[in-house]
């Protein structure tokens, strides 16, 4: 077996490998993923909020190779995980969880999913879901890809959002953007397709972000060409700004340098 490039040590060094030497799966992942290591440590009040609401808050799900994989056997019970059947909203990449319990703030019928592999973002996100005492989000600390290839029932999305994920502007890096047609089938595979009949609900929706033109181009050219996709505002087309997506401090960053927020949606068919 060979060993891991420096690349992916660098890219996983916080992620310990869950199987034994010999087994069938390889000790570590052989694909990039779109984030690299970054810091741990907790500020004082989002310990607090960890240790008082972790368990309230975060779905813990059984690993892979890495601290941060989902053992491919698992299937998440969506309705078990929320004690009830309702409209699922998942955010990749939640960051600070400001968009994504606002939205849960202001829609207490819907469930909301926030995916992040940060635990400073998913503490800072269990503080403020505490701190308004919502019941309808719910958090993994996990790789999205992972988590969209199986462990999130087909069809059981009815909206997936990406909010300015990590542009990787650098040429060399581009194999790292979470955008890629394979992202496109695993969007494909979990979104509610359309019901048929007149009063049938349209497919569900993939909504994303971005501050950075060139990667806003890419998207473009990937998700259209998904067969299963359908981009709402026409081929090429941009969406007007989504109402809601509350304005975070990145985004207010991104407008300061003078980058053009572009805002893309999708319908599953």
């Amino acid at each position: 077996m060979p060993e891991p490039t420096p690349e992916t040590l660098d890219a996983h060094a916080t992620d310990a490998p869950s199987v034994t030497p010999g087994g069938d799966r390889p000790r570590y992942r052989t694909q990039p993923v779109s984030f690299v290591r970054r810091s741990g440590r907790l500020a004082p009040r989002q310990q607090r909020a960890w240790d008082a609401h972790r368990d309230r808050y975060v779905v813990d799900v059984p690993r892979d190779v890495a601290r941060t994989s989902v053992d491919p056997d698992f299937v998440l019970d969506v309705a078990g995980t929320f004690g009830r059947h309702a409209r699922l909203v998942v955010e990749i990449g939640s960051g600070q969880g400001e968009a994504v319990v606002a939205a849960a703030e202001r829609e207490p019928d819907t469930n909301f999913l926030a995916v992040e592999v940060y635990t400073p973002g998913l503490a800072q996100t269990v503080l403020r879901a505490s701190q308004r005492d919502l019941t309808n989000v719910r958090l993994v600390q996990a790789n999205a890809a992972e988590l969209l290839a199986t462990a999130l029932p087909a069809g059981s999305v009815d909206e997936l959002w990406v909010f300015f994920p990590d542009p990787w502007h650098k040429s060399r890096h581009h194999k790292r953007r979470l955008v890629t047609p394979s992202f496109a089938a695993l969007a494909e595979r979990v979104l509610r397709s359309p019901e048929e009949g007149d009063d049938g609900r349209p497919g569900g929706r993939l909504r994303l972000a971005t501050d950075w033109a060139e990667y806003a181009e890419q998207m473009i050219d990937v998700l259209d060409a998904a067969p299963g996709l359908r981009n709402v505002h026409g081929p090429g087309g941009v969406a007007p700004r989504f109402a809601g997506r509350v304005l975070t401090g990145f985004e207010r960053k991104g407008e300061k340098a003078g980058r053009v927020i572009t805002d893309l949606e999708y319908a599953r068919v």
